[in-house]
């Protein structure tokens, strides 16, 4: 081993440059491996991960192919199945802290009894949340993060029993959490109990997720037959919402639709993780074919100290046993450096913290990512070690003790070689090609209307009046009407309302509606659409015109007048245009009253700009005799602030004093601006963009440096030949295209095999394409012309070079 790195540091600029090659190739991949071991094949940190479902369904009655669960549906599995040890409901929320300085909202978790006992969570301190504690009317309770109680509440021994003031409600404070707690990816400051009143449950009201564990032994198919063994027995316990009847439920045909939990957590990134380690991968296998041409050339300069070994008596199989020894060692210390590299590379995603990145804290070079690192690198050696290995640890190395200086190297010689470059060229433009399509895909998303204008001019807060603290519908309104007057008045505002949701920040309230002249069938469900509500001036502040009609008015809606605005899809597809909506009349239970239609709204792309549209309604943020409330008002709604000062932290520091200025105890939350949300739509595209992008980046660069080496080889090697036809009279020129002209026949063969493999593999992208076909001709064009004149000018210097080589000189040069 010592001869090995004696002789490995002997050569510098070799060890050096193949050490690099290495580091890139296996830092990247695992830095990439480390990705998928902590979003995908780590279990989840709760005991028996494996056991844990999360219970969904899908409705295909009414072209739902994800819905969350119920209450009703909750008691009845909780209450008649025999697959699950216990199963629990639990929803996100925001909550608000007062009393503790100034106010503080905070994320929350709303949660019925068995949550965490299911997962196994036990409490720091204190105690969880007994049956008790979670029943209607029961007296307040709440159980606070690691964090918080170590932050906020400076680790007092004496926290439990404390009382905290929630939303305006003393809560009594019964259990410390454990440090790093999360229930899918949600990392709650407060959790609360539900307080289900089972005999107030009706049935609908899917907007809760669920957790279940199974009963050692059963499948996630035999859960799946229980579940949808259960479905109509709710119908049989609950009765329908408003006194309906259940038809609409069972014509909805509701099924089960269970996740593992893990891959509730992990999503559809999946599928990303798995094609950018492929990428990677391919990556590795150019660097590989990079530094075999490296030994083969280094193999060759050796042949006579090999030869001489040979003749001394040193066996094929000690030869061998050497240059694999050496190439091994090669990965090895390349591999060291690589997992460095990779190190810095994850600190910087980390750091990104890219918005589609489930699990990212689980993200780390462990013990699993280390061995991985190893198997890589001692692979790689032996991937490209074999080749000079058996080229030259054969019977020929003795034969190289006749050689003469005046041979010239055969094409058989540089055979290995040019396989090597054809190979990386091919791989090269598989990658390139993948980061073409992203590239068009990312530009095509960005050309899409999303339905708003200078999202960067918008700034949203939202607020939340809990009911403890404004009891009265009306005066809510009113508090939230007063502050969008005093947001209002800040300098730089030219526009500024309010609504339950502005584009693009996850909303998913979904209902049907009734449309007037168009009666339903007796207890059939309509179409779901998405609701939304809106106080006059959103369309304005939000950038989203109006195509038809006009926006609502104080005055109306502060009586209540029975209006509402519709998205044009909305229109289009039930009226036939926007302009005949206007006028027309919708409801939202078919025992509400009729609502106009006033005016029609821009299509918008809620769910991202990859996606279409919603049809949407937008319904006034005060109603009288809505889904069965006497007065609805929403009192958590976000305010859409137009102004050139948008993201400016004063600007916010000035809103949030003009919301203190009518509620000192009224915090802000979910601070960004539209710009934020529309940029967020495209994480998911722009971390693929840019992972293909740097893994195109790197194979080009590696195959052009493969090209060059190559052929500035063949000049070193050919360097007599060359002084000898230009001593009879060969053309510069021609020389020049003879070395350029062989290393465009090798790429030539590259694109060719790299045109097919691109066509292959990038079926495995098209699930993360928008307007571009995995086929796109204008980019595999495009690519190919574009890796041919980086390989042309590869070729070109040596070749320039060899075309100016004095004959006296080259004929003296072996």
């Amino acid at each position: 081993m010592k001869q090995i790195l004696r002789r490995l540091a002997q050569a510098p600029m070799f060890t050096g440059t193949a050490l690099l090659t290495l580091a890139i190739g296996i830092g990247a991949n695992t830095a990439i491996f480390s990705v998928v071991e902590g979003v995908l094949l780590k279990p989840l940190p709760y005991e028996k991960s494996e056991e844990l479902l999360s219970i969904r369904h899908a409705a295909p009655g009414i072209h739902i192919a994800d819905l969350p669960n119920s209450p009703a549906n909750y008691f009845t599995y909780r209450e008649d199945n025999h697959v699950f040890e216990d199963i629990g409901l639990w929803r996100s929320d925001s909550m608000s802290i007062t009393g503790l300085a100034e106010p503080q909202q905070v994320k929350a978790l709303n949660v019925t009894a068995g949550i965490l006992p299911l997962l196994r969570i036990q409490p720091v301190r204190g105690r969880n949340f007994s049956e008790q504690d979670d029943r209607a009317g029961s007296p307040e309770t709440v159980m606070i993060s690691y964090g918080y109680w170590q932050q906020r509440l400076g680790g007092d021994s004496n926290v439990i029993g404390g009382i905290l003031i929630v939303d305006s409600t003393p809560r009594a404070i019964i259990g410390v959490l454990p440090q790093g707690f999360t229930i899918a990816e949600t990392a709650p400051v407060l959790v609360v109990p539900m307080q289900f009143d089972r005999a107030k449950t009706s049935l609908g009201n899917f907007s809760f997720q669920s957790i279940a564990r199974l009963k050692p032994g059963v499948t996630l198919a035999q859960a799946a037959a229980d579940v949808r063994r259960m479905i109509p027995l709710s119908y049989t316990r609950f009765t329908a919402p408003g006194g309906g009847g259940t038809k609409m439920f069972e014509d909805a045909r509701i099924v089960p639709h269970l996740l593992s939990l893990k891959d509730f957590v992990v999503g559809d990134i999946g599928g990303v993780l798995w094609v950018l380690m492929a990428t990677i991968g391919i990556v590795l296998l150019i660097a590989c074919a990079n530094v075999a041409n490296l030994l083969l050339v280094r193999a060759e300069g050796r042949q006579q100290e090999l030869a001489i070994r040979t003749a001394l008596g040193a066996s094929q199989g000690r030869i061998a046993a050497d240059l694999l020894l050496e190439s091994v060692t090669l990965g090895a210390l390349g591999g060291a450096i690589g997992v460095g590299l990779a190190e810095l590379a994850l600190r910087a995603l980390v750091k990104m913290a890219p918005a589609t990145l489930p699990r990212l804290a689980e993200i780390s070079i462990d013990p699993t990512v280390l061995v991985f690192a190893l198997v890589v690198s001692l692979a790689s050696g032996v991937l490209f070690g074999l080749i000079p290995m058996f080229k030259y640890a054969g019977p020929r190395i003795a034969d190289s003790m006749r050689q003469g200086r005046g041979l010239s190297q055969s094409r058989e010689r540089h055979r290995a070689r040019s396989i090597l470059v054809i190979a990386q060229v091919a791989l090269a433009l598989v990658l390139l090609i993948g980061a073409g399509l992203m590239i068009r895909t990312f530009d095509a998303l960005r050309h899409v209307e999303p339905g708003f204008t200078n999202p960067e001019q918008v700034q949203s807060v939202s607020i939340s009046i809990p009911e403890a603290q404004v009891a009265d519908p009306e005066a809510v309104l009113r508090m939230e009407e007063a502050i969008r007057q005093k947001i209002g008045q800040i300098p730089g505002v030219t526009a500024a309302a309010f609504g339950t949701s502005i584009p693009m920040d996850g909303n998913q309230s979904f209902d049907p509606i009734w449309v007037e002249g168009q009666p339903f069938l007796e207890g059939k469900l309509p179409p779901m659409r998405r609701y939304k509500n809106s106080s006059p001036g959103f369309f304005a502040a939000t950038g989203n015109a109006l195509v038809a009609g006009r926006d609502y008015t104080w005055t109306e809606v502060l009586k209540m007048a029975p209006t509402a605005i519709v998205s044009e899809n909305l229109a289009k597809e039930i009226w036939g245009s926007a302009t005949k909506a206007v006028g027309q009349r919708i409801r939202e239970t078919p025992d509400a009253p009729w609502r106009e239609v006033i005016g029609v709204a821009g299509d918008v792309r809620d769910d991202g700009v990859d996606n279409p549209a919603p049809k949407s309604i937008y319904w006034p943020v005060l109603a009288r005799d809505f889904q069965g409330q006497k007065i609805r008002v929403r009192r958590s709604i976000t305010y859409a602030i137009r102004s050139q000062r948008a993201g400016a932290q004063s600007f916010v520091n000035e809103i949030r004093q003009a919301v203190w200025s009518v509620n000192p105890n009224l915090p802000l939350e979910q601070v960004r601006t539209l710009a934020d949300l529309y940029r967020k739509s495209m994480a998911r595209t722009s971390f693929a963009l840019v992972m293909l992008a740097m893994a195109g980046g790197m194979a080009l660069l590696l195959g052009v440096i493969g090209i060059y080496g190559v052929i500035s080889y063949s000049v070193s090697q050919r360097t007599r030949e060359i002084g000898i036809r230009i001593a009879l009279g060969a053309e510069r020129t021609a020389l020049l295209r003879m070395f350029v002209g062989h290393g465009l026949k090798l790429v030539g063969i590259g694109l060719a095999i790299g045109l097919v493999g691109a066509y292959a593999v990038t079926r495995g992208l098209s699930s993360m394409l928008f307007g571009v076909s995995a086929a796109d001709p204008l980019t595999y064009i495009g690519v190919s012309l574009g890796l041919a004149m980086a390989a042309a000018l590869a070729s070109y210097i040596p070749s320039r070079r060899a075309a100016n080589v004095e004959p006296m000189i080259a004929l003296r040069s072996e």
